[in-house]
């Protein structure tokens, strides 16, 4: 048969070389191995550790020299966890808490812990308990940055060990129990009251003293205008003052001599005022007048 006489036709020569052939093929697959960018090979020899193979082209000895592990080192997200906390208030809270981790050191994480996932969350819980317990409720809530910064500072130390690098740790949302959001309800509420009567008593308080204000203001304009007819009524006095000095005792009198005598005939002009009574003084005027009259017409 044809395959008989095939068989027949090789030499022994022939079946070593092609025997060596195919040693040499597979001790190059298994030698060569091509790591891809977004992980690392572990490598190890008669089951221990022998070197980490990085991205690229690497070559191991065969048939000594296994793949033990094959590590992705992208960055990963820990599902979100939920764990209760006791505030210094002691207010019981529920944190929803998320990491994110990355692993430099492959040889660490393998041979150092089981399960990486599961121990980043436990120590993140106990983490996340530890701070919360140290800060009141408002504080919780307001100073929400630096308590992440300080969990992911604390975590990083608790898992140096483990060859990973955390990124990013974020609290989602930090829950209450429903009598707890009540009462904060309540007291929010009273808080909101009690600044709407603050606002209102300072717009009275305000009115009032702008009223106040308005009412200084016209009693310091009245007293303006008192001065000044003051001072018109001084400066009238004075001026009377100067003519009197300048023009004699006697000019002063017959003026005024005669603006008595204007005014008792404007009295008996009026109407329905035919009979007058005057006092004797009167009379006296009117003579004083006259003879002042006749002084100041002589020549």
């Amino acid at each position: 048969m044809p395959i008989e006489n095939f068989l027949s036709s090789i030499s022994g020569g022939t079946i070593v070389m092609v025997l060596l052939a195919l040693f040499i093929i597979i001790c190059i697959f298994l030698g060569v191995r091509i790591v891809p960018q977004s992980e690392k090979y572990v490598v190890e020899r008669f089951g221990r550790l022998k070197s980490v193979l990085g991205p690229g082209i690497n070559l191991i000895v065969p048939f000594l020299d296994r793949v033990a592990h094959k590590v992705s080192i992208l960055e990963r997200q820990l599902p979100t966890a939920s764990q209760d906390a006791i505030t210094s208030d002691n207010v019981l809270v529920q944190v929803d808490t998320s990491v994110f981790y990355r692993i430099l050191e492959p040889e660490k994480t393998v041979y150092r812990i089981r399960d990486i996932d599961a121990a980043i969350s436990t120590t993140v819980a106990g983490i996340v308990r530890s701070e919360i317990g140290k800060m009141e409720l408002d504080e919780v809530q307001s100073n929400r940055a630096q308590l992440i910064s300080s969990i992911k500072v604390l975590v990083e130390g608790a898992v140096d060990d483990w060859g990973i690098e955390v990124t990013r740790a974020e609290i989602l949302d930090v829950n209450l129990d429903a009598a707890t959001r009540e009462a904060m309800l309540q007291q929010l509420n009273a808080e909101r009251a009690r600044r709407a009567q603050v606002t209102e008593a300072e717009g009275a308080k305000r009115s009032v003293e702008l009223s106040a204000d308005a009412d200084l203001y016209a009693a310091e304009q009245t007293a303006k205008a008192r001065r000044v007819q003051a001072d018109a009524e001084a400066y009238a006095t004075a001026v009377v003052a100067a003519a009197i000095r300048e023009n004699g005792l006697e000019a002063a009198q017959y003026q005024v001599a005669l603006k008595q005598v204007e005014s008792l005939n404007a009295l008996g002009a009026g109407e329905g005022n035919q009979t007058v009574i005057l006092p004797a003084n009167a009379i006296e005027a009117f003579g004083d007048a006259f003879k002042m009259l006749g002084g100041v017409r002589k020549p």
